[in-house]
């Protein structure tokens, strides 16, 4: 009899500690900001039964590759624009397929940089301007150059723009295409670098202040959290979507980032 209750009381413990232990979600990001903001909420996912885990990634295709496997259950680091054309890319007309986004949670105005001009003025006639490569990314930073008066798109709305798509260059603009996250360290060889908030944030930057032109607070950039269709409403990454438009988050972004990155909620 003993044994029999000893048992049960056993079989108790370990049922409350799963219970307590609850739902693992393995999440990708890229350092900064992203990964910083997940761990910041680890701690009020796990109250709430959620086992958080941050894959960190330093590129921009493998976060979806691996959620679109089902290795991975979320990512976040990316824009709409560039999801839409990843999606379309990887998946083209299989729309079942297609990653989805959940919540939009902060801005990073993208900016350019340069070590050799102080000012866009001074770029000289024939300058190499770095850009990504990534056709969204390629588009919001040459949609920059041309609010900055440097070239002219044929059409200035173009989300995917790329060089080709130049209407007018007359400065003669030399443009080298590179992985985004490549960008950085190119910076002292090229005339101006067009970077990712995340990566000249790795990079030691301060958007706000090293940037020769950037965007503002009005960009329509959001960086979403994205699943799968299958995983989307699950409680757990709700709650995780919940978690990463609180106030705590808000406060956090405000304070360590100084405008770096903006709360988009």
């Amino acid at each position: 009899m003993k044994k029999v209750l000893l048992f049960s009381a056993l079989a108790a413990a370990l049922t409350a500690s799963l219970a307590q232990a609850g739902e693992k979600l393995v999440v990708a990001a890229t350092p900064i900001p992203h990964a910083e903001i997940l761990e910041l909420i680890k701690p009020t996912l796990a109250k709430e039964g959620v086992d958080l885990e941050v894959k960190v990634f330093t590129d921009y295709v493998q976060p979806n590759v691996q959620v679109g496997e089902k290795r991975l259950d979320a990512n976040y680091f990316q824009t709409k624009p560039y999801l839409d054309s990843f999606n379309a890319g990887k998946y083209k007309d299989d729309k079942a397929k297609y990653l989805v986004t959940v919540e939009g949670v902060h801005v990073e105005p993208f900016g350019g940089y340069s070590k050799k001009y102080k000012s866009l003025a001074d770029l000289p006639n024939g300058a190499t301007i770095a850009i990504p490569n990534e056709g969204s990314n390629s588009g919001r930073a040459l949609i920059l150059l041309q609010k900055a008066g440097l070239i002219e798109l044929k059409d200035p709305k173009n989300a995917l723009a790329t060089p080709k798509d130049i209407a007018k260059n007359p400065h003669n603009f030399k443009f080298k295409e590179l992985e985004s996250a490549l960008l950085p360290r190119v910076l002292n060889e090229v005339d101006l670098d067009m970077i990712n908030t995340n990566y000249a944030l790795e990079a030691k930057l301060n958007p706000t202040k090293d940037a020769l032109v950037i965007e503002g607070a009005d960009s329509p950039y959001v960086n979403f959290l994205v699943a799968r269709e299958d995983n989307k409403n699950s409680d757990a990454i709700q709650k995780l979507a919940k978690a990463l438009t609180s106030p705590e988050v808000k406060a956090f972004i405000e304070k360590k980032y100084n405008g770096a990155v903006l709360p988009a909620f």
